[in-house]
């Protein structure tokens, strides 16, 4: 009988592994997540496994667990000598989120006015301010940045919201300057 288990992976080798297991007639789920970031001062979407060094296989555990411990990349199967199985229902879970090129569906951010905001990516790195409104679609909002009094325009996955109590404790107000 098939079970789940999750492999561990030297990092950057989910997808050969994947796709080594998949030749032989094993179901693998190794689940990628699209974000945009800031690398080299640009803003770029990058795809990335939504579990770094992390996949899941449904196997026979007594016909494949020895080929696929010794399988090139692969570290070792979560549990050792006793793999765990990964319950049907988080596997289910996973999949419900899935697109159909295995790309986990995340809903944006939703922030309402008033939030408190910290810029966690890009040149204002760390500042704060509040959130104002959303431009041109749920990508680019408005913020009112504290530490220079002024209004900035900037990409939503660049913000996180944080408590009310972080805007006014001095010692995290503005980290920049202190």
């Amino acid at each position: 009988m098939t079970m789940w288990y999750a492999i561990y992976t030297k990092p950057g080798k989910e997808d050969t592994i994947a796709q080594r297991l998949q030749g032989i007639g094993i179901d693998v789920l190794n689940p990628k997540l699209k974000s945009r970031r800031f690398i080299q001062d640009r803003l770029r979407e990058v795809t990335e496994p939504l579990f770094p060094c992390y996949l899941f296989a449904d196997f026979e555990r007594e016909k494949y667990a020895h080929m696929i411990t010794y399988t090139r990349g692969v570290r070792y199967i979560v549990g050792k000598h006793t793999p765990i199985v990964v319950h049907q229902e988080v596997i289910s879970t996973i999949r419900k989120n899935i697109s159909y090129d295995n790309i986990v569906i995340v809903k944006p951010r939703a922030f309402t006015k008033g939030d408190a905001v910290m810029i966690k990516d890009g040149c204002f790195k760390h500042f704060s301010g509040i959130f104002e409104f959303e431009v041109r679609g749920p990508e680019r909002v408005m913020i009112l940045l504290d530490t220079l009094s002024c209004r900035l325009e900037i990409d939503s996955c660049c913000l996180t919201k944080v408590q009310d109590d972080y805007l006014t404790d001095p010692a995290t107000f503005c980290p920049v300057y202190s």
